[in-house]
């Protein structure tokens, strides 16, 4: 969309009834001055292993097309920072300047999310990549200080092993104070099968782990403490360079939906392996993919569990197969040689019919322990939450009449400032009030989209989330509604 509107963020802002809450902003790490504070409290390694993680953008763009393609290396962004905006390159640099600029920008709290400390978790060494996080998380928590009245930074929450992650909640919850976490998932591990040691067998001969379901560690360790510390895990993963987006010569090519699959991943592993139905009070949030990967996905599983549920498997068991039917057809309407095929097996069409694949389940759904309509929305509607660009008209989707159950899904706004998609710091707003302007949404839905779903996710995690900010009487207010996701019929 184009925010070619009459009306300024903030004089749209000023004619709600409501705040607005961007759940998912960044900034940006200026490296040369961040390394520097990451060495103060975090070392060398710390700072090292920073500029380290950094760097792989710039030699992947210092190679030629042709050694990319030969090294399967993905094409990375280039020019990803405003220019000839230099305001707003600045305001992505510095905080303060962030803070001040807020009500110009139409938003009365904002979460706020690294732009170089995505990479971060994606560091392999066990030893550096810890060093790194608590640095970065330090120094973080830090720049942000004095400013939480109306803005909240993301701290890292490294998830390559349960204990890392533990340790990780701990201290940035009882030493920093931090209250939301951006957690680690579809971390690369090594095919255990294939040999070589060299850096591209390495990077390339990997699988990726969703945390519940096919993991090599148990993560209901670290479920059970975000509910403790009142943490709501939100994933800002990339599916960047991986699979069918490593382009070795076009970046859009490999940018467009990479954070959209990465959250499909996680959040359908977490649904099937049973963590929304063993954890039922934390809420989960996939940050800047927007939410029509998520209609269809919740789609997607209620048609595959009609089919593919304990009871619906009854009918495909080929035990069940009429042989003696099957065979007078074939008989009667098939060729000759199919005829003859089956009296020779004995009249079954299947090589094995005691193949599954060794699955002591045959239930894919068993974990969800699903049995009425409204564990979908208990499930999967309830306890899920979506990161949506502003322009991004599949927005409307989360509250439609097209899902499930008539289910609205938790849809939040997520301006993305500080990126290169976002040309003018002004315009998010203004795009994302487009859908109420073309009657796509209502006001009410509006309301949801930029204020009262982010309550719902931070707030219902944490009670006292929005204690002393500029939100908190808005927000209080709004988390004493119960409010309504599902029309069931």
């Amino acid at each position: 969309m184009s925010a070619n509107g009459h009306h300024t963020a903030a004089e749209i802002r000023s004619r709600l009834d409501h705040p607005v809450i961007d759940g998912d902003g960044h900034w940006v790490e200026f490296d040369p001055v961040f390394s520097e504070r990451l060495r103060k409290v975090g070392g060398d390694k710390a700072a090292e292993g920073f500029l380290a993680a950094m760097k792989t953008t710039t030699d992947a763009l210092s190679m030629t097309v042709a050694e990319r393609r030969r090294r399967r290396v993905a094409q990375p962004g280039f020019w990803t920072r405003q220019a000839s905006n230099t305001l707003d390159r600045a305001t992505a640099m510095m905080p303060r300047l962030l803070y001040e600029r807020l009500d110009e920008i139409g938003s009365d709290f904002a979460i706020i999310y690294p732009t170089a400390g995505l990479r971060v978790p994606r560091i392999g060494d066990d030893a550096t990549r810890r060093a790194v996080v608590r640095a970065h998380n330090i120094v973080t928590a830090d720049y942000f200080r004095d400013l939480g009245d109306r803005m909240s930074p993301a701290a890292i929450i490294p998830m390559h092993t349960p204990e890392e992650a533990i340790a990780e909640l701990e201290f940035v919850t009882k030493q920093l104070g931090s209250k939301v976490g951006m957690f680690g998932s579809g971390m690369s591990r090594r095919v255990a099968a294939v040999g070589g040691t060299d850096q591209d067998t390495a990077r390339l001969a990997v699988w990726y782990d969703v945390l519940a379901l096919d993991s090599d560690y148990d993560y209901d360790p670290v479920w059970a403490k975000c509910r403790e510390v009142g943490i709501a895990p939100t994933f800002h993963s990339a599916g960047s360079n991986q699979g069918l987006r490593n382009s070795p010569s076009n970046f859009v090519y490999n940018h467009i939906g990479h954070f959209a699959a990465a959250g499909h991943a996680v959040s359908k592993a977490i649904f099937l392996g049973g963590v929304t139905r063993r954890f039922p009070e934390l809420r989960f949030a996939f940050l800047e993919g927007g939410v029509g990967w998520a209609c269809q996905l919740f789609g997607d599983l209620c048609e595959h569990w009609e089919r593919r549920n304990r009871k619906a498997l009854e009918r495909m068991d080929p035990r069940t197969l009429d042989r003696a039917l099957l065979m007078s057809l074939a008989e009667k309407y098939g060729d000759p040689d199919v005829a003859a095929a089956l009296r020779a097996r004995d009249g079954w069409p299947d090589h094995d019919v005691s193949l599954t694949g060794g699955v002591a389940d045959l239930d894919d759904f068993s974990a969800c322990q699903i049995t009425r309509k409204e564990d979908w929305v208990d499930l999967f509607a309830k306890p899920f939450y979506f990161g949506c660009e502003a322009d991004d008209r599949a927005n409307a989707w989360a509250f439609g009449r097209g899902n499930p159950f008539g289910s609205k899904l938790n849809a939040i706004y997520s301006s993305d400032i500080g990126h290169f998609d976002v040309i003018d710091m002004r315009h998010p707003l203004r795009e994302a009030h487009e859908l109420v302007d073309e009657g796509l949404i209502s006001k009410d839905n509006f309301r949801d989209f930029t204020f009262a779903n982010a309550v719902h996710l931070w707030g219902t995690q944490n009670p006292k989330f929005f204690e002393g900010t500029a939100v908190a009487k808005a927000a209080a207010a709004e988390l004493a509604r119960a409010p309504v996701q599902v029309a069931t019929k």
